[in-house]
């Protein structure tokens, strides 16, 4: 038994140093032909490549699969984060909903406690942007509504929030608004709480600046800034935007409108107010007072006596 056990180790021995030897040498050939430059080792190596590579499909389809798991587990921890955050949004949006809606029930018991009355005549009709002829010179926008809808040059555009411009040009079909950021356009508005009259003077910038203001000193940035009906250019108390200040110490109206996104304007039919002719209407519902019908009292001084 010993001497089997010795002749199959004085086999073993140099068998594997022969096939370590095979080995290095295979190595070593492989590394020589994947180094050597030259056309023809090229097209072999292609060849090797051509039909090594699609024998080892078996072998590289554990590894695809778990790349593939991995992928999906990121998707899927991806999708669970964004599920998080859409139900943290969703709490949130129902908390502004509620906000809303109390603010509405509020406004509705102040408005019957004031016996507030809204001009019934104020009404607007709804019309779609077909274009926007913005330009560093012009800002206008085209809308698809038109004469036939009752349109007049001069009323009013919202977007829904805030003011946007005016009517300027109107067709059969369409009408042209001239937005407030037009280098044309000059607003009458009165800044809350303070009560200043300014002018919102448009210079093709996104927040067009105020101009003769009483007194600067009384307006803060984050004010108010509306409408104030005077000289009939608009209906008094619409939105306009908030005060800001440039860099340069400049005020400006940061505007509630969203001039990136108008898609729908609301043009306010103002037929506006009957002027007042005769004061006298006024003053007595019954018509002017004839001056002789003015009985003068007994206490009165005469003033023809001396």
């Amino acid at each position: 038994m010993a001497r089997d056990r010795s002749n199959s180790n004085d086999y073993t021995g140099p068998l594997r140093r022969l096939l370590l030897a095979v080995l290095v040498l295979v190595l070593g050939a492989i590394f020589l032909i994947w180094r050597i430059d030259s056309p023809r080792v090229e097209r072999f190596r292609a060849q090797i490549t051509d039909s090594v590579v699609p024998n080892f499909e078996w072998a590289m389809a554990p590894v695809t699969g778990t790349v593939n798991l991995l992928r999906d587990f990121q998707s899927y921890r991806r999708l669970s984060e964004q599920n998080g955050e859409l139900r943290s949004e969703l709490r949130q949006m129902q908390v502004w909903k509620e906000a809303a809606l109390q603010l509405e029930q509020e406004n509705a018991r102040l408005l019957d406690l004031n016996k507030v009355r809204l001009d019934p005549r104020l009404t607007y009709v709804t019309g779609v942007v077909l274009a926007d002829s913005g330009s560093p010179f012009r800002q206008s926008v085209l809308l698809n509504v038109g004469a036939r809808d009752g349109l007049v040059d001069g009323w009013a555009t919202m977007d829904g929030i805030g003011l946007v411009g005016r009517i300027s040009g109107v067709g059969q079909n369409t009408a042209r608004v001239i937005l407030l950021t037009d280098a044309s356009s000059r607003i009458p508005a009165t800044i809350q709480p303070s009560g200043q009259r300014v002018i919102v003077a448009g210079d093709n910038s996104a927040a067009p600046p105020l101009d003769f203001i009483e007194n600067p000193d009384l307006v803060r940035p984050g004010d108010r800034v509306i409408s104030s009906g005077d000289g009939g250019v608009f209906p008094a108390g619409l939105l306009i935007g908030q005060v800001a200040a440039d860099p340069g110490g400049r005020l400006r109206v940061r505007l509630a409108a969203d001039y990136e996104r108008l898609e729908f304007l609301r043009v306010l039919r103002d037929h506006g107010t009957d002027p007042v002719s005769n004061t006298a209407f006024v003053i007595t519902p019954n018509g002017p007072l004839n001056p002789e019908m003015i009985v003068p009292s007994e206490d009165a001084p005469d003033a023809t006596q001396p």
